[in-house]
């Protein structure tokens, strides 16, 4: 069965590929954007996760006749009531940029203590078939975020996040710019949230 991620993020697919080899899942070919007949990609103007990553994965399936995979995620800051939320990845003003969504970030942050700089990831995937067939997952990563980026792995704000279970180890406090990829599999919202599709999308190997 082919699969549409409706992403050219190379990270996005091999993370979703890992998901799937863990659980024995086979029979399923994971295919990017780049992969298929280029089409109008949606505006995402939804107001939560749930309304872009279904956005995403209706266009998806609609134009190319593939069951579709769509994630939407982004960090949501206690201190900011929130946000940046669905806007994480354009939250300085240019999509993408994360070195400037980084900096904006920490200057907003800059006179918070530590005990209020509380925050958590979040993603929700949403999984649609041609045949109009919709499933929907969310996750959750919590942590803190510190006052200067550290690690060279993951992307986004990964260099400043320090997840829940990494605090709770003794003289550890590694961000998730600085675990394993398999490490960030076991424990990050992206990963918490794909868990819950795998399921589905092994029915529909099965079936195909």
């Amino acid at each position: 069965m082919q699969l549409l991620v409706a992403s050219n993020n190379a990270k996005k697919l091999r993370e979703l590929q890992r998901i799937l080899d863990a659980a024995g899942i086979t029979g399923v070919e994971l295919l990017p954007l780049s992969a298929v007949a280029a089409y109008e990609e949606p505006v995402e103007n939804g107001r939560t996760f749930a309304d872009n990553a279904l956005i995403k994965a209706r266009a998806g399936a609609a134009n190319t006749g593939l069951a579709t995979i769509a994630d939407d995620s982004g960090l949501c800051v206690d201190e900011l009531s929130g946000m940046p939320g669905v806007l994480s990845a354009r939250w300085s003003g240019k999509h993408g940029d994360d070195q400037a969504n980084n900096d904006l970030l920490l200057a907003q942050l800059g006179d918070v203590p530590a005990s209020r700089r509380g925050a958590g990831f979040v993603s929700v995937c949403a999984l649609v078939t041609p045949t109009g067939q919709e499933f929907v997952a969310e996750g959750e990563w919590r942590g803190h975020l510190l006052r200067e980026p550290v690690g060279e792995n993951g992307f986004g704000y990964d260099p400043l996040f320090v997840p829940m279970e990494e605090s709770l180890i003794e003289g550890a406090g590694r961000t998730s710019a600085q675990l394993s990829a398999a490490e960030k599999d076991a424990l990050s919202h992206r990963g918490k949230a794909l868990q819950q599709l795998v399921g589905k999308i092994a029915e529909l190997a099965a079936a195909s």
